[in-house]
C-alpha cells in the first residue's frame, strides 16, 4: 500500500504492535511474569492465570494496565529485573526501521506515541536504539492518560499542536484506534500480525497493514 504524502503532515506511531514485535510483551504478561509468582508462591501456573484474570480485567484500558510500578506491587516482585531477563526477544518488526527513515523524509511531526511505561521505553531503546528516529517519544503516563482516553489526545495536541485531519496514526490496539477516530484523525491503520508467534485475535475494522507502508 502506497501512503498520499500530500495529505499528511503529522505521523504518530504505536511502538509494541507496530514497530516492535508484540510477541516479547504478549510472552511476558500471558506466561513468563504468571510462572515467575508461581514458583516464588508455590502454586500451579494454571492457578495464577485464574487469580489474576479479574486483576487484569479490572484495569484494561487504564494506566494502571501499563504501570510497572503498579504491576510491581500486585505481585510482589521486581517487573522491571524480570522484563530485563527476557530482553532477547525485543525486537523490531519487518520493515519497521524502513518505514521510520521514510517518514523521517516525508514529515517533520514524526512522534512516537506509547502507553507503555517509561521504564519499559528505556530498555526497547536500549536493545534496539528507536529513539534515533524519533524528535518525540511520549509515554501516556506523562499526559496522565492512557491513549484509549480522549484526554489523552487533548493533553497530546496541548504538548504540541497538529492538524487532526492530517495525521497519520497506526496503533495494534482497536479501542485506542476508536478513541483517535472520535477525536478526529484522519488517516488510520491497524496491524494485520501484530505479535509475530500468533495470529490477531479478532479482525480490526480498520484497515488492516501486512507491513509498515511506503
Amino acid at each position: 500500500m502506497k501512503l498520499d504524502w500530500s495529505q499528511i503532515d503529522t505521523v504518530l506511531l504505536d511502538m509494541d504492535g507496530v514497530l516492535l514485535d508484540l510477541h516479547y510483551d504478549n510472552h511476558f504478561w500471558q506466561h513468563y511474569v504468571l510462572q515467575v509468582y508461581a514458583n516464588k508462591h508455590d502454586m500451579s501456573y494454571s492457578d495464577v492465570k485464574r487469580q489474576f484474570a479479574p486483576i487484569f480485567a479490572a484495569h484494561a484500558g487504564t494506566l494502571n494496565w501499563y504501570c510497572v510500578d503498579f504491576w510491581s506491587e500486585k505481585f510482589g516482585i521486581d517487573i522491571m529485573l524480570h522484563k530485563a531477563e527476557m530482553a532477547e526477544k525485543i525486537g523490531f518488526r519487518p520493515t519497521a526501521e524502513a518505514f521510520l527513515q521514510n517518514c523521517q523524509q516525508q514529515v517533520d511531526d514524526l512522534r512516537l506515541i506509547t502507553n507503555g511505561h517509561r521504564k519499559v521505553l528505556e530498555l526497547k531503546i536500549e536493545k534496539t536504539s528507536l529513539d534515533q528516529y524519533f524528535k518525540q517519544m511520549i509515554c501516556s503516563h506523562e499526559l496522565g492518560a492512557a491513549k484509549e482516553s480522549q484526554v489523552f489526545w487533548q493533553q497530546l495536541h496541548r504538548s504540541k499542536g497538529f492538524d487532526p485531519d492530517r495525521t497519520l496514526f497506526i496503533d495494534d490496539s482497536e479501542s485506542v484506534l476508536d478513541s483517535a477516530k472520535r477525536y478526529g484523525i484522519g488517516h488510520l491503520y491497524s496491524i494485520a500480525k501484530p505479535d509475530s508467534k500468533k495470529d490477531r485475535a479478532t479482525i480490526s475494522k480498520f484497515p488492516m497493514l501486512e507491513v509498515l507502508p511506503s
